[in-house]
């Protein structure tokens, strides 16, 4: 009841201050304080003033205060701890996802890639008949060139 008396004299006071400002005309600022003036009219009316006298004399609201402090400090612990063991989120990723990829077949693919049980045998390369030794000569060349 007081909030609201207060929050509506303030608006009277500051729209009277606009009508003097208007007065010596200087209009825009005028428009800007009487703007000003009427929020706190209009918290009075939309019961918002009503709201937070309630929550704030309200013991269960200062425990939902705390619950979420709490809550908040929690989460803020925990980015802390999992920012101190090091690396960046992609980097974490990575690794779980290259632990999980040789957990799930660390063998799997090794026979392909390995040798295999009989000894592979190259076919002998027929020389060619247009130059071939040319060919390697050119190869020679670009790689000096670029110093490898």
């Amino acid at each position: 009841m007081i909030a609201e008396t207060v929050c509506s004299a303030v608006a009277v006071a500051g729209l009277g201050i606009a009508v003097v400002t208007a007065y010596r005309k200087r209009y825009l600022a005028a428009a800007r304080v009487a703007a000003y003036a009427l929020v706190p009219l209009g918290l009075v009316m939309t019961g918002i003033v009503e709201w937070v006298a309630d929550t704030a004399f309200s013991p269960t609201a200062w425990a939902g205060f705390a619950v979420l402090g709490g809550a908040w400090a929690l989460f803020a612990t925990t980015r802390a701890v999992e920012r101190r063991r090091g690396g960046t989120r992609k980097e974490r990723r990575a690794a779980a996802r290259a632990a999980h990829s040789e957990a799930v077949a660390p063998a799997a693919s090794a026979p392909s890639l390995g040798q295999s049980s009989r000894p592979a045998s190259r076919p002998a390369a027929a020389p060619r008949a247009t130059g071939g030794a040319e060919d390697f000569s050119d190869i020679e060349a670009i790689l000096k060139k670029h110093g490898i």
